[in-house]
């Protein structure tokens, strides 16, 4: 395994043109992989943002144009690429799934995730309702980058420690989050979530994010963050496009374990799940 690894995630604006975004993600992506970056990570649905009728249109399956451009990018810059989510549609399936592809320095595909937790919620005077047009996952993935064990989450999966904490037992060292917050939410619970996940799993946390308007009067969150697994916020973007980076140390990791042992520490026999969930 690799003792350091150098993360870069993208911040952009994505909207319901895909071409569009399928170009400005390219040069993101290379600017990203200029930074010397040995993994990049894009946001959620990068590809496309809209309304139901949009994100159909848009959507693609794994072997279509947006994996396939992604393939390439990965390829051409000798990086591995989490691409952020996408609308997939899969056969004999009547709902889309918001879905986190791997691509590795060769250009293949070496992980899937389906995003769990879908944001049917009420927030900031607006109703977002992700499961009428998508369905949940219903797998955590732990892949290898780089050496590095890599728990894939997305958005909203940030408020469900369960899932971290699965991820991190499964021997993950790095989550990546890439997000689509609302302005609303993110300026008060954004930072939080991700120092309070790095902390209690004591790994590092990589967010690619969406900024600015990404639907018609819809404002998002942006601040892509890198997170040490103390909490300490060491990269973070201003409220632009742009591309963040830093390099993690497996070395520093292991030492904050060592020195404060709350993994080693849990008592799985005494933990019970109430008998209502």
């Amino acid at each position: 395994m690799a003792e350091t690894i150098r993360v870069a995630c993208v911040q952009m604006t994505s909207r319901a043109d895909k071409a569009a975004n399928l170009e400005k993600a390219e040069r993101l992506v290379a600017r990203a992989a200029a930074t010397g970056a040995d993994l990049v990570v894009l946001p959620e649905k990068w590809d496309a943002i809209g309304d139901h009728e949009q994100l159909l249109a848009a959507a693609d399956t794994l072997d279509g144009q947006t994996v396939e451009a992604m393939r390439g990018w990965a390829r051409g810059h000798g990086i591995t690429l989490v691409g952020g989510s996408i609308s997939e549609r899969r056969e004999g399936r009547d709902k889309l799934s918001n879905t986190c592809v791997v691509c590795d320095s060769e250009g293949e595909v070496t992980a899937v995730y389906r995003k769990i937790h879908l944001f049917d919620v009420e927030a900031g005077g607006f109703v977002y309702r992700e499961s009428d047009g998508e369905e949940p996952g219903d797998e955590p993935v732990v892949t290898e980058i780089e050496g590095w064990p890599v728990g894939l989450t997305v958005c909203y999966d940030i408020r469900f420690p369960e899932l971290y904490r699965i991820l991190a037992l499964e021997g993950a060292l790095l989550f990546t989050v890439p997000a689509h917050f609302t302005l609303y939410t993110g300026r008060d619970h954004w930072e939080l979530l991700l120092r309070a996940r790095a902390v209690e799993n004591q790994c590092f946390v990589a967010a690619a994010a969406q900024i600015g308007e990404t639907l018609p009067g819809r404002q998002s969150f942006g601040r892509a963050s890198i997170v040490d697994p103390w909490g300490i916020v060491v990269a973070q973007a201003p409220d632009e496009e742009t591309v963040i980076a830093a390099e993690l140390d497996r070395a520093r990791l292991e030492a904050i374990r060592v020195r404060f042992p709350a993994l080693a520490s849990r008592r799985p026999a005494a933990y019970r799940w109430p008998s209502t969930v």
